[in-house]
Protein backbone atom coordinates (compact mmCIF):
# COMPACT_ATOMS: atom_id res chain seq x y z
CA UNK A 1 0.00 0.00 0.00
CA UNK A 2 3.12 2.49 0.86
CA UNK A 3 4.27 1.92 -3.03
CA UNK A 4 1.09 2.44 -4.41
CA UNK A 5 0.06 5.80 -2.36
CA UNK A 6 3.84 6.85 -3.03
CA UNK A 7 3.77 6.31 -7.00
CA UNK A 8 0.27 7.70 -7.40
CA UNK A 9 1.67 11.06 -5.74
CA UNK A 10 4.13 10.41 -8.31
CA UNK A 11 2.11 10.57 -10.96
CA UNK A 12 -0.17 13.38 -9.68
CA UNK A 13 3.05 15.20 -9.72
CA UNK A 14 4.71 14.10 -13.01
CA UNK A 15 1.34 15.55 -15.47
CA UNK A 16 2.59 19.41 -15.08
CA UNK A 17 6.48 18.26 -14.30
CA UNK A 18 7.24 16.09 -16.92
CA UNK A 19 8.66 17.78 -20.11
CA UNK A 20 10.34 16.51 -23.47
CA UNK A 21 13.75 17.75 -24.39
CA UNK A 22 14.27 20.98 -25.79
CA UNK A 23 13.51 21.04 -29.81
CA UNK A 24 12.34 17.71 -29.97
CA UNK A 25 8.78 16.91 -31.20
CA UNK A 26 7.23 13.69 -29.41
CA UNK A 27 4.97 13.75 -32.79
CA UNK A 28 8.55 12.52 -34.62
CA UNK A 29 8.16 8.62 -32.52
CA UNK A 30 4.52 8.45 -32.32
CA UNK A 31 3.31 5.24 -32.86
CA UNK A 32 7.02 3.45 -32.83
CA UNK A 33 7.98 0.86 -31.04
CA UNK A 34 10.95 0.81 -28.36
CA UNK A 35 12.90 -2.45 -28.03
CA UNK A 36 13.84 -2.69 -24.04
CA UNK A 37 16.58 -5.18 -23.03
CA UNK A 38 16.96 -5.24 -19.16
CA UNK A 39 17.53 -7.34 -16.00
CA UNK A 40 14.47 -9.21 -14.71
CA UNK A 41 12.88 -7.93 -11.52
CA UNK A 42 14.56 -4.25 -12.68
CA UNK A 43 11.54 -1.75 -13.24
CA UNK A 44 8.38 -0.84 -11.89
CA UNK A 45 6.22 -1.63 -15.50
CA UNK A 46 3.82 1.10 -14.41
CA UNK A 47 6.83 3.36 -15.52
CA UNK A 48 6.86 1.52 -19.28
CA UNK A 49 2.93 1.95 -19.48
CA UNK A 50 3.67 5.81 -18.26
CA UNK A 51 6.13 6.01 -21.27
CA UNK A 52 3.79 4.59 -23.96
CA UNK A 53 1.00 6.81 -22.86
CA UNK A 54 2.98 9.85 -22.53
CA UNK A 55 4.43 9.30 -26.37
CA UNK A 56 1.98 7.33 -28.17
CA UNK A 57 4.52 4.18 -28.25
CA UNK A 58 4.76 0.52 -27.69
CA UNK A 59 7.64 -0.60 -25.80
CA UNK A 60 8.97 -4.31 -26.30
CA UNK A 61 10.43 -5.30 -22.87
CA UNK A 62 12.38 -8.46 -21.98
CA UNK A 63 14.75 -9.55 -19.96
CA UNK A 64 17.82 -10.94 -19.29
CA UNK A 65 19.58 -13.01 -16.04
CA UNK A 66 23.60 -12.11 -16.99
CA UNK A 67 26.01 -9.71 -18.66
CA UNK A 68 27.23 -12.75 -20.04
CA UNK A 69 24.49 -13.94 -21.76
CA UNK A 70 23.82 -10.55 -23.35
CA UNK A 71 27.33 -10.79 -24.60
CA UNK A 72 26.97 -13.39 -26.41
CA UNK A 73 23.11 -12.48 -27.57
CA UNK A 74 24.67 -9.24 -28.96
CA UNK A 75 28.02 -11.01 -30.73
CA UNK A 76 25.16 -13.23 -32.73
CA UNK A 77 23.37 -9.98 -34.10
CA UNK A 78 20.39 -9.23 -32.00
CA UNK A 79 18.83 -5.78 -32.40
CA UNK A 80 17.60 -4.08 -29.47
CA UNK A 81 17.30 -0.07 -28.76
CA UNK A 82 18.08 -0.01 -25.02
CA UNK A 83 20.39 -2.59 -23.19
CA UNK A 84 21.45 -2.09 -19.56
CA UNK A 85 24.83 -3.80 -19.22
CA UNK A 86 26.63 -3.23 -16.21
CA UNK A 87 30.79 -1.18 -16.44
CA UNK A 88 32.84 -3.54 -17.45
CA UNK A 89 30.55 -4.91 -20.49
CA UNK A 90 30.00 -1.72 -21.14
CA UNK A 91 33.92 -0.52 -21.37
CA UNK A 92 33.65 -4.02 -23.58
CA UNK A 93 31.21 -2.44 -26.33
CA UNK A 94 32.64 0.83 -26.41
CA UNK A 95 35.86 -0.74 -27.52
CA UNK A 96 34.17 -2.67 -29.98
CA UNK A 97 32.40 -0.44 -31.41
CA UNK A 98 29.14 -1.41 -30.53
CA UNK A 99 27.35 1.45 -29.23
CA UNK A 100 26.38 4.54 -30.63
CA UNK A 101 27.03 8.10 -29.04
CA UNK A 102 23.74 9.74 -27.01
CA UNK A 103 21.81 12.69 -28.53
CA UNK A 104 22.21 15.09 -25.50
CA UNK A 105 19.94 17.36 -27.27
CA UNK A 106 17.43 15.11 -26.46
CA UNK A 107 18.98 13.39 -23.30
CA UNK A 108 19.62 16.61 -21.87
CA UNK A 109 18.92 15.97 -17.92
CA UNK A 110 22.89 14.62 -17.20
CA UNK A 111 22.48 17.05 -14.42
CA UNK A 112 20.19 15.11 -11.99
CA UNK A 113 22.98 12.29 -11.91
CA UNK A 114 24.02 11.36 -8.06
CA UNK A 115 27.42 12.86 -6.99
CA UNK A 116 29.81 9.83 -6.58
CA UNK A 117 29.16 8.19 -9.65
CA UNK A 118 31.21 9.66 -12.06
CA UNK A 119 34.21 8.57 -10.47
CA UNK A 120 33.17 5.16 -10.78
CA UNK A 121 32.31 5.45 -14.92
CA UNK A 122 35.89 5.27 -16.39
CA UNK A 123 35.19 3.60 -19.08
CA UNK A 124 32.80 6.34 -20.24
CA UNK A 125 33.75 9.65 -17.89
CA UNK A 126 31.81 12.01 -20.07
CA UNK A 127 28.49 9.92 -20.36
CA UNK A 128 29.37 10.03 -24.46
CA UNK A 129 28.05 6.51 -24.52
CA UNK A 130 25.92 5.91 -21.27
CA UNK A 131 23.94 6.98 -18.57
CA UNK A 132 23.22 5.15 -15.41
CA UNK A 133 20.34 3.55 -14.37
CA UNK A 134 20.78 1.97 -10.76
CA UNK A 135 24.16 1.42 -8.72
CA UNK A 136 24.74 -1.02 -6.08
CA UNK A 137 27.24 -3.22 -4.40
CA UNK A 138 27.72 -6.89 -3.78
CA UNK A 139 27.54 -8.12 -0.31
CA UNK A 140 25.95 -11.13 2.13
CA UNK A 141 22.31 -10.67 3.81
CA UNK A 142 21.93 -12.86 6.89
CA UNK A 143 19.19 -13.96 9.32
CA UNK A 144 20.80 -12.45 12.46
CA UNK A 145 18.85 -15.02 14.70
CA UNK A 146 21.13 -17.67 12.96
CA UNK A 147 24.46 -15.85 12.68
CA UNK A 148 25.35 -13.03 15.41
CA UNK A 149 25.95 -9.33 13.59
CA UNK A 150 29.82 -9.56 15.06
CA UNK A 151 30.15 -13.15 14.09
CA UNK A 152 29.29 -12.25 10.18
CA UNK A 153 31.29 -8.95 10.26
CA UNK A 154 34.37 -10.61 11.47
CA UNK A 155 34.10 -13.29 8.97
CA UNK A 156 33.11 -11.21 6.07
CA UNK A 157 33.11 -13.10 2.46
CA UNK A 158 34.62 -16.15 4.59
CA UNK A 159 31.47 -17.06 6.21
CA UNK A 160 30.54 -18.97 2.77
CA UNK A 161 34.38 -21.38 3.81
CA UNK A 162 32.50 -22.23 7.56
CA UNK A 163 31.21 -25.44 7.68
CA UNK A 164 28.94 -24.24 10.25
CA UNK A 165 26.66 -22.88 7.95
CA UNK A 166 26.72 -25.98 5.67
CA UNK A 167 23.17 -26.31 3.69
CA UNK A 168 22.10 -22.59 4.72
CA UNK A 169 23.59 -20.67 2.48
CA UNK A 170 22.33 -19.26 -1.57
CA UNK A 171 25.68 -18.61 -3.63
CA UNK A 172 24.21 -15.96 -6.37
CA UNK A 173 25.13 -17.80 -9.81
CA UNK A 174 27.67 -15.42 -11.28
CA UNK A 175 30.81 -16.33 -12.32
CA UNK A 176 32.08 -12.91 -12.16
CA UNK A 177 30.59 -12.39 -9.06
CA UNK A 178 31.93 -15.72 -7.27
CA UNK A 179 35.44 -15.35 -8.51
CA UNK A 180 35.16 -11.46 -6.74
CA UNK A 181 34.49 -12.72 -3.74
CA UNK A 182 37.17 -15.31 -3.28
CA UNK A 183 39.83 -13.38 -4.72
CA UNK A 184 38.60 -10.59 -2.33
CA UNK A 185 38.71 -12.78 0.46
CA UNK A 186 42.70 -14.18 -0.59
CA UNK A 187 43.39 -10.06 -0.48
CA UNK A 188 43.68 -10.14 -4.50
CA UNK A 189 42.13 -7.55 -6.93
CA UNK A 190 38.43 -8.74 -8.34
CA UNK A 191 39.94 -7.92 -11.58
CA UNK A 192 42.93 -9.88 -11.21
CA UNK A 193 44.43 -11.38 -14.65
CA UNK A 194 48.12 -13.20 -12.30
CA UNK A 195 47.52 -16.94 -13.11
CA UNK A 196 48.15 -18.13 -9.49
CA UNK A 197 45.73 -16.14 -8.13
CA UNK A 198 42.95 -17.06 -10.01
CA UNK A 199 43.96 -20.55 -9.47
CA UNK A 200 43.77 -19.79 -6.06
CA UNK A 201 40.30 -18.25 -6.21
CA UNK A 202 39.54 -21.23 -8.00
CA UNK A 203 40.23 -23.71 -5.60
CA UNK A 204 38.83 -20.88 -2.75
CA UNK A 205 35.79 -21.47 -4.40
CA UNK A 206 35.69 -25.48 -5.02
CA UNK A 207 36.20 -25.52 -1.43
CA UNK A 208 33.40 -23.37 -0.58
CA UNK A 209 31.36 -25.56 -2.61
CA UNK A 210 32.79 -28.67 -0.94
CA UNK A 211 32.13 -27.61 2.83
CA UNK A 212 29.11 -25.36 1.82
CA UNK A 213 27.04 -26.88 -0.23
CA UNK A 214 25.25 -23.95 -1.50
CA UNK A 215 22.21 -23.51 -3.44
CA UNK A 216 23.04 -22.14 -6.70
CA UNK A 217 20.10 -19.19 -7.33
CA UNK A 218 19.71 -16.01 -9.31
CA UNK A 219 16.52 -13.92 -8.90
CA UNK A 220 14.97 -16.32 -6.58
CA UNK A 221 16.90 -15.63 -3.90
CA UNK A 222 15.20 -12.30 -2.92
CA UNK A 223 11.78 -13.82 -1.81
CA UNK A 224 13.74 -16.69 -0.76
CA UNK A 225 15.72 -15.00 1.89
CA UNK A 226 12.93 -12.60 2.22
CA UNK A 227 10.55 -15.68 3.80
CA UNK A 228 13.76 -16.79 5.74
CA UNK A 229 14.63 -19.92 3.85
CA UNK A 230 18.19 -19.86 4.13
CA UNK A 231 20.53 -18.47 6.99
CA UNK A 232 22.84 -16.11 4.45
CA UNK A 233 23.23 -15.12 0.34
CA UNK A 234 25.38 -13.85 -1.62
CA UNK A 235 22.95 -10.92 -2.93
CA UNK A 236 23.57 -7.66 -4.94
CA UNK A 237 22.48 -4.53 -2.51
CA UNK A 238 19.41 -3.53 -4.10
CA UNK A 239 18.27 -7.33 -3.42
CA UNK A 240 18.83 -6.93 -0.31
CA UNK A 241 17.57 -3.24 0.10
CA UNK A 242 14.07 -5.32 -0.39
CA UNK A 243 14.67 -8.17 1.76
CA UNK A 244 16.03 -5.63 4.77
CA UNK A 245 12.31 -4.47 4.08
CA UNK A 246 10.25 -7.48 4.38
CA UNK A 247 12.05 -9.38 6.91
CA UNK A 248 12.97 -7.61 10.39
CA UNK A 249 15.71 -10.26 11.57
CA UNK A 250 17.81 -9.84 8.05
CA UNK A 251 20.79 -7.69 7.99
CA UNK A 252 23.24 -6.14 5.29
CA UNK A 253 27.48 -6.81 5.22
CA UNK A 254 29.67 -5.51 3.15
CA UNK A 255 32.90 -7.36 3.59
CA UNK A 256 35.80 -5.45 5.11
CA UNK A 257 37.71 -7.45 2.37
CA UNK A 258 36.42 -5.56 0.02
CA UNK A 259 33.84 -5.72 -2.32
CA UNK A 260 32.42 -4.38 -5.89
CA UNK A 261 30.97 -1.03 -6.53
CA UNK A 262 28.41 -1.52 -9.79
CA UNK A 263 27.07 0.97 -12.08
CA UNK A 264 24.28 -0.35 -14.22
CA UNK A 265 23.33 2.22 -17.43
CA UNK A 266 21.11 2.45 -20.69
CA UNK A 267 22.96 2.56 -23.80
CA UNK A 268 22.16 2.12 -27.12
CA UNK A 269 23.78 -0.35 -29.26
CA UNK A 270 24.81 0.71 -33.07
CA UNK A 271 22.63 -1.65 -34.96
CA UNK A 272 19.26 0.22 -32.80
CA UNK A 273 15.98 0.87 -35.04
CA UNK A 274 14.91 3.21 -33.09
CA UNK A 275 17.94 5.59 -31.49
CA UNK A 276 15.67 8.79 -30.93
CA UNK A 277 12.94 7.00 -29.11
CA UNK A 278 15.88 5.38 -27.46
CA UNK A 279 16.91 8.56 -25.84
CA UNK A 280 13.83 9.78 -25.23
CA UNK A 281 13.39 6.68 -23.26
CA UNK A 282 17.10 7.19 -21.30
CA UNK A 283 16.23 10.97 -20.61
CA UNK A 284 12.18 9.67 -19.48
CA UNK A 285 13.78 7.02 -16.73
CA UNK A 286 16.58 9.82 -15.56
CA UNK A 287 13.76 11.94 -14.15
CA UNK A 288 12.97 12.44 -11.08
CA UNK A 289 9.79 10.73 -10.93
CA UNK A 290 10.27 7.64 -13.07
CA UNK A 291 13.48 7.19 -11.24
CA UNK A 292 11.80 7.37 -7.81
CA UNK A 293 9.36 4.91 -9.02
CA UNK A 294 11.69 2.82 -10.07
CA UNK A 295 14.18 2.83 -7.17
CA UNK A 296 10.67 2.71 -4.73
CA UNK A 297 9.62 -1.16 -6.61
CA UNK A 298 13.02 -2.90 -6.94
CA UNK A 299 14.96 -1.32 -3.81
CA UNK A 300 18.12 -0.59 -5.90
CA UNK A 301 19.79 2.41 -5.55
CA UNK A 302 18.58 5.72 -7.55
CA UNK A 303 21.00 7.17 -10.14
CA UNK A 304 18.89 10.54 -9.73
CA UNK A 305 20.67 12.77 -6.55
CA UNK A 306 17.59 14.35 -5.61
CA UNK A 307 16.04 10.32 -5.29
CA UNK A 308 18.98 8.76 -3.66
CA UNK A 309 18.68 11.91 -0.76
CA UNK A 310 14.42 11.45 -0.46
CA UNK A 311 14.51 7.88 -0.43
CA UNK A 312 17.41 7.24 1.72
CA UNK A 313 16.60 10.20 4.12
CA UNK A 314 14.28 11.50 7.29
CA UNK A 315 10.81 9.81 6.34
CA UNK A 316 11.80 8.32 2.97
CA UNK A 317 11.21 4.27 1.06
CA UNK A 318 14.42 3.34 2.51
CA UNK A 319 15.26 5.34 5.48
CA UNK A 320 17.42 3.32 7.93
CA UNK A 321 17.67 0.26 5.54
CA UNK A 322 21.83 -0.15 5.54
CA UNK A 323 21.73 -1.57 1.69
CA UNK A 324 19.98 1.33 0.02
CA UNK A 325 22.29 3.41 -0.33
CA UNK A 326 26.25 2.13 -1.57
CA UNK A 327 28.34 2.50 1.19
CA UNK A 328 31.16 -0.03 1.77
CA UNK A 329 33.92 2.80 1.34
CA UNK A 330 37.01 0.26 2.42
CA UNK A 331 39.74 0.69 0.52
CA UNK A 332 39.75 -2.42 -1.05
CA UNK A 333 36.46 -2.05 -3.28
CA UNK A 334 36.85 -1.64 -6.59
CA UNK A 335 34.76 -1.43 -9.94
CA UNK A 336 34.94 -3.92 -12.34
CA UNK A 337 36.64 -3.96 -15.64
CA UNK A 338 36.56 -5.24 -18.54
CA UNK A 339 39.07 -8.63 -18.44
CA UNK A 340 41.28 -10.04 -21.89
CA UNK A 341 39.12 -12.14 -23.85
CA UNK A 342 40.83 -15.55 -22.87
CA UNK A 343 40.06 -15.13 -19.00
CA UNK A 344 36.47 -13.93 -20.29
CA UNK A 345 36.03 -17.11 -21.58
CA UNK A 346 37.73 -19.31 -19.06
CA UNK A 347 36.41 -17.85 -16.08
CA UNK A 348 32.52 -19.30 -16.44
CA UNK A 349 34.04 -22.71 -17.60
CA UNK A 350 36.05 -22.81 -14.18
CA UNK A 351 32.78 -21.47 -12.34
CA UNK A 352 30.81 -24.29 -14.05
CA UNK A 353 32.83 -27.09 -12.98
CA UNK A 354 33.14 -25.88 -9.24
CA UNK A 355 28.98 -26.10 -9.41
CA UNK A 356 29.17 -29.54 -11.38
CA UNK A 357 31.73 -31.14 -8.33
Amino acid sequence: MKKILAYLLVLCLALPMMASAQGFDPAEVAGTTLNVYNWGEYVDMSVIRDFEKEYNVRVNYKTYESNEYLWLQLQSGDSWDIIVPSDYLIERLIGAGMLQPLDKTIVDNLDQLAEGLQGLMTYDPDNTYSVPYFWQTMGIVYDTTKIPEEEMEAQGWDAFQNPAYAGHAYMYDSSRDAFMIAEKALGYSANTTNEEEILAAYEWLRNMHKVLRPSYVTDEVIDSMAEGLKWMALVYSGDATYILSENEDMAYCTPHQGTNIAVDAMVIPANAKNPKLANLFIRYMLEYEASEANSIEVGYASANGAVLEALSGPGGEYEGNSAYVPRAGYAQDETYVDLPSDWQARQPDLWAKVMAE
